[in-house]
């Protein structure tokens, strides 16, 4: 059977674009992907880490399912970031308290089977977004370090000459 080698993208619903580009830009530190004329009017596609986020414009609004995470490299900073921009964040972002969750902060949590950091922040929109830091690295199944991490620097996604038409 084929194996998945990573997540490419993941589409979310927006209300306002603009909004949606400036908030992920200032909050997440996301990058437009230029994607030529009929894409970008079609849909907004950022770069957050190494992996894409496609919004697709709704006109009414849908209710917000599930959520989605992102890895952050330096917690402190992360949470500093959030409140300079007064980005509201809870360790109960599902409404609920994990289990394995400890922490005198309810801001954010420690999972005591990982010992990862994590908290929620919502976009504009509602989307739930899980932050992610493992203060002590990554590790395969095996329990190796692992070198390049979800940000490896230079991974990237390349279009293929011709695959985007400027029409």
């Amino acid at each position: 059977m084929p194996k998945v080698t990573m997540i490419h993208h993941v589409n979310v619903q927006t209300s306002n674009r603009q909004r949606t580009q400036e908030w992920y830009e200032q909050v997440l530190g996301a990058e437009f992907l230029d994607r030529g004329p009929a894409r970008n009017e079609r849909q907004l596609q950022l770069r957050i880490g190494s992996g894409e986020m496609h919004f697709t414009e709704m006109s009414e609004s849908m209710p917000v399912l599930g959520h989605f995470a992102v890895e952050v490299d330096n917690w402190e900073a992360t949470l500093a970031r959030l409140d300079a921009l007064g980005v509201s964040y809870a360790r109960s972002g599902a409404r609920r308290v994990e289990p394995t969750s400890s922490g005198a902060d309810s801001r954010y949590g420690l999972r005591e089977d990982t010992g990862q950091y994590y908290t929620y922040i919502h976009d504009p929109d509602g989307n739930m977004i899980e932050l992610v830091y493992h203060p002590l690295g990554l590790e395969d199944a095996a329990g190796n370090p692992v070198a390049v991490g979800h940000n490896a620097p230079g991974l990237r996604w390349r279009q293929s000459p011709g695959a985007v038409s400027n029409v």
